[in-house]
């Protein structure tokens, strides 16, 4: 087996625990945004750079394991030739893995964060329709009620 193989797949990896490092960084500054009472046209940018980015790991993913696919069994034979390589493969794994869920678990964050946010909004405008809803029917009750401006009567006959 050539030794490029084994480096095409550790540079898979350094490059997939890249893509996850911008990934939790965006994550970070969502559920930051979020907390910050945000406008949602804020929100668009971060989501469209995140499926980017999610396309990119699985084109790294894909990559990885059709050349995983090819060298396998080389090196489930001679694991002692390229012990090094693998050691430092794994540590990377071990890293991705780590960050894998830490992204999981601020995105559980964000997305709950999100359900409180559009829970506010929609309480805010089931008020604001109450709250029309009452002025208009005020208008309508004063407008209709035939209100007569005092008159001077006398009693005198």
């Amino acid at each position: 087996m050539d030794h490029n193989y084994l480096d095409l797949l550790e540079e898979s990896l350094i490059k997939k625990n890249r893509v996850l490092d911008e990934i939790k960084a965006l994550c970070d500054k969502q559920g930051a945004l979020v907390s910050d009472n945000m406008d949602l046209s804020e929100l668009d940018p971060f989501i469209e750079k995140k499926g980017e980015l999610i396309e990119e790991l699985d084109k790294l993913d894909e990559g990885f394991e059709t050349v995983y696919d090819r060298v396998s069994e080389e090196l489930k034979d001679n694991k002692e030739k390229y012990s090094e390589q693998i050691k430092r493969m794994q540590n990377l794994i071990r890293e991705i893995t780590e960050k894998s869920t830490a992204i999981s678990a601020q995105e559980e964050r964000n997305k709950n964060l999100m359900k409180v946010f559009f829970g506010k909004k929609r309480n805010e405008v089931k008020e604001g329709r109450v709250n029309s809803k009452a002025a208009l029917n005020y208008y309508k009750v004063q407008s209709n009620s035939g209100f007569v401006d005092a008159q001077f009567m006398d009693d005198k006959k």
